[in-house]
């Protein structure tokens, strides 16, 4: 088995990283455990994202959160394996709803096999999950239920567009809550939970992890545009006619100085104007604003987790904030 992926977190207490690797090592291995079927093509296909690698950054929270109760609970491992499997399950779909090619730097599922491979390979892996989960409880199966609910409600919000009065940036950030912060924000519930820490702890970190997040989509839209030296590609958003924050927040410019930046956002940016269309947004105060977003929503992390308890992993979590700023340059 091939060793556990890095996460991108600070290391604040060497005793604590131990702690988390020796818990993603085992994670890994009931990951790749859970996938196994008797049938082989099952199996190839279930694993096929998984050996494509990936920081396991839902699974390192579940691990944190466990901190603030007792981390050698039972129900730990599995725990962040059901959330993995979940995220997985999810960029199956992700890759068949936007014909995506490669996922990870790897064909993706559907471009390897087909679509209806693609879709019965997320299914099996929800059901995985779900028997995994069937062991831990009532009360977790709840709060999975609810995430699901959030997940979907999060796709359909984005692919219909904003509700009449809703306007695209507020829709915007709602569809990354329940996209993205709602599985990391029960990345933390389910640590806390399964370790037996206070509800009230609980609930502090589980609002933290959504805002970590939401701040995290926000770096990476920040990221696509101002990032030449990130190891992505920049201005892949822009090429996909993707709104993000920063193209959003040009388009709701109605300075007559903006309507070259306007005209080459209004859809997917061509490849001979990526160039100019970078310059423009880079030097647009958009920006400036997602930025500041960002940075709400971290703050808005660290808010809730400075009422925890003062152990290494509330540091942790702190320094995970700040980096989660600090990235985007």
């Amino acid at each position: 088995m091939a060793a556990p992926p890095v996460v991108d977190i600070p290391v604040v207490d060497e005793r604590l990283a131990e702690d988390l690797a020796d818990g993603l090592a085992a994670v890994e291995k009931l990951l790749r455990s859970s996938v196994e079927s008797e049938d082989a093509f099952i199996t190839e296909a279930s694993r096929h994202l998984i050996e494509a690698g990936g920081k396991r950054f839902r699974a390192m929270l579940v691990l944190l959160a466990a901190q603030f109760g007792n981390p050698g609970a039972p129900g730990i491992v599995p725990g962040a394996v059901v959330i993995e499997l979940t995220h997985l399950a999810t960029l199956y779909h992700d890759d068949v709803m936007d014909e995506a090619r490669v996922r990870r730097g790897s064909p993706s599922a559907n471009a390897r096999w087909d679509n209806t491979v693609a879709i019965l390979t997320g299914d099996y892996l929800f059901a995985q999950a779900s028997e995994i989960l069937a062991d831990l409880g009532s009360e977790m199966i709840r709060v999975q239920a609810r995430t699901f609910s959030r997940l979907v409600r999060g796709q359909i919000r984005e692919t219909v567009g904003p509700a009449e009065g809703i306007d695209d940036i507020t829709h915007y950030i709602r569809v990354l809550a329940d996209k993205t912060g709602s599985l990391i924000a029960t990345s933390g519930r389910f640590g806390a939970m399964l370790s037996g820490a206070p509800a009230e702890v609980a609930d502090r970190v589980t609002e933290a992890c959504e805002a970590i997040g939401v701040a995290w989509q926000l770096g990476d839209d920040l990221i696509d545009v101002a990032s030449s030296d990130s190891g992505k590609t920049p201005g892949t958003d822009l090429r996909e006619g993707v709104r993000t924050l920063p193209v959003l927040h040009a388009l709701a410019s109605t300075d007559p100085a903006d309507a070259r930046l306007r005209e080459l956002l209004s859809g997917p940016v061509a490849e001979e104007d990526l160039v100019e269309a970078l310059g423009l947004l880079r030097a647009h105060v958009a920006m400036t604003r997602a930025r500041e977003e960002l940075i709400r929503w971290s703050d808005r992390a660290k808010t809730a987790l400075s009422t925890l308890p003062d152990i290494p992993a509330r540091t942790a979590l702190i320094a995970l904030c700040d980096y989660v700023v600090e990235r985007t340059g």
